[in-house]
């Protein structure tokens, strides 16, 4: 007796190539997986992109213009800080920071509020009471003002700034799961699962959390982006990664003092940080229009 031929793994087979087609064709998604392939690059191997240490001093050589100016030198092609330190190296190295805060940042959230939201929409009724009441709260407090309260109680670090961050921008979340499980636990398979005695864990492991990662995706990239800023804006504030580390944010902040004389110390990580969050944000609406239902372009 032969077997029945696998249509059901020749269909995933077809929509695995059709999704991949829909990445091609999306200009939008491509670019920001550049840019955000370009920031990692940076990161991973700064020690061997970066040309100088990125704490090395020299007062000498401060506010050295970079090369576009009259003045500039290849030496320091984005030129010096108020302290000698060179800024290209201090740039390479800043990626890192934004990366860990971003990518720290949207795992803690995501656990906080994929668990909420997984609870409130397959339990239902006072565990989903409790869960929007808990949501209602979070979304009436102004992130940035607990943000700003909690780093000056504590004290500014690094470790700091993404456990505050990764505790307030969960409600994303926990929406999103909520909704989808709230779906997910009326379909058929749910019920077959339930009808075969499997266990609230094994339900939620098996069935809902692999159909609940696209969206899981597209809202982590979402929450990174947010993060960056919102890191950015700490640091900015002298509240967030403190010095010596080469925050982006940070370096918009030193350099305000001297936006008349040289603009170009706020510019510069004011592009870098503009680039990585735009592409960040493409990344995500390219990723939210592929993996819907109608595949959207």
């Amino acid at each position: 007796m032969t077997e029945a031929p696998a249509y059901p793994a020749r269909s995933e087979r077809i929509a695995k190539k059709s999704n991949l087609l829909r990445c091609l064709k999306h200009g939008g998604l491509i670019l920001g997986a550049l840019i955000l392939f370009i920031v990692v690059v940076m990161a991973v191997f700064a020690p061997l992109l970066a040309p100088y240490d990125p704490y090395l001093q020299s007062l000498a050589t401060r506010f050295a213009p970079p090369i576009w100016l009259p003045g500039g030198s290849w030496m320091h092609p984005l030129g010096t800080d108020q302290l000698g330190r060179d800024y290209l190296s201090r740039i390479i190295y800043g990626a890192q920071i934004s990366l860990v805060i971003g990518v720290g940042t949207a795992v803690i959230s995501g656990i906080i509020g994929t668990t909420i939201g997984i609870c409130a929409g397959y339990f239902g009724g006072k565990v989903d009471s409790v869960a929007m009441f808990v949501i209602t709260a979070r979304l009436a407090m102004p992130v940035i003002l607990v943000a700003l309260a909690v780093v000056a109680l504590v004290g500014s670090s690094l470790t700091v700034v993404m456990l505050t961050l990764g505790l307030l921008l969960w409600d994303r979340f926990a929406l999103v799961t909520r909704a989808t499980t709230i779906q997910l636990r009326s379909t058929e398979f749910v019920t077959a699962a339930q009808l075969q005695g499997a266990s609230v864990l094994q339900i939620v492991r098996h069935e809902i959390l692999p159909n609940l990662l696209n969206n899981l995706v597209v809202v982590a990239t979402l929450e990174m982006a947010q993060a960056m800023i919102l890191e950015a804006a700490l640091s900015f504030l002298g509240l967030g990664v403190p010095a010596p580390l080469p925050s982006w944010g940070l370096m918009i902040a030193e350099g305000k003092a001297s936006i008349l004389f040289e603009p170009w110390l706020i510019t510069i990580p004011g592009v870098f940080l503009f680039t990585l969050v735009l592409g960040t944000n493409l990344l995500g609406d390219g990723l939210r229009d592929v993996l819907s239902p109608d595949g959207r372009n």
